[in-house]
This record gives C-alpha cells, sequence and structure tokens, in this order.
C-alpha cells in the first residue's frame, strides 16, 4: 500500500469511528453534521489525491487491509469498515 493509499483508508476510518461516536448518544445526531464535516472533507480528498474517488471496490479493499494490520483494531469487529 502506498503512503497516500494509506492515508486515504486511515481518513476513512477516522471518519468511521467519528461517525459511530456521534451517533451513538441519539440525543447528539441532530448535531452530527457539523461534527463531521472536517472528517468528510478530509477522506474526499485523500480519495481525490490517489485517484480512488468513485472506485469503492479498490478503495474498501485498501480499508480491509488497513483494518488487518493495524494493532489497535484488534479485537474489534472489523467487519463494519
Amino acid at each position: 500500500m502506498t503512503d497516500p493509499e494509506l492515508a486515504a483508508a486511515q481518513a476513512y476510518v477516522r471518519l468511521l469511528e467519528t461517525t459511530r461516536a456521534v451517533l451513538a448518544d441519539a440525543r447528539q445526531a441532530p448535531l452530527a453534521l457539523p461534527l463531521l464535516t472536517v472528517p468528510i472533507a478530509e477522506a474526499d480528498e485523500a480519495l481525490r489525491a490517489v485517484g480512488l474517488a468513485g472506485n469503492e471496490a479498490t478503495f474498501f479493499r485498501l480499508v480491509a487491509r488497513l483494518r488487518t494490520v493495524l494493532p489497535e483494531d484488534r479485537g474489534h469487529d472489523s467487519r463494519a469498515a
């Protein structure tokens, strides 16, 4: 995995984790969009930088590879990514 591909996959994982955290509390759900603006923009830019915008199959293969190698993810259910 190249550095830009790694950055794109990591940006997506950060977006996923932020989304889960924000939506975990139903009272915070209305606040979700403003809280997700920065991670969404970061993920979009990272995808564009490696030419993966619109190429979900390749992108999710990268995310799956990232999720299988990150030690801090061991013990978490990586199927959600």
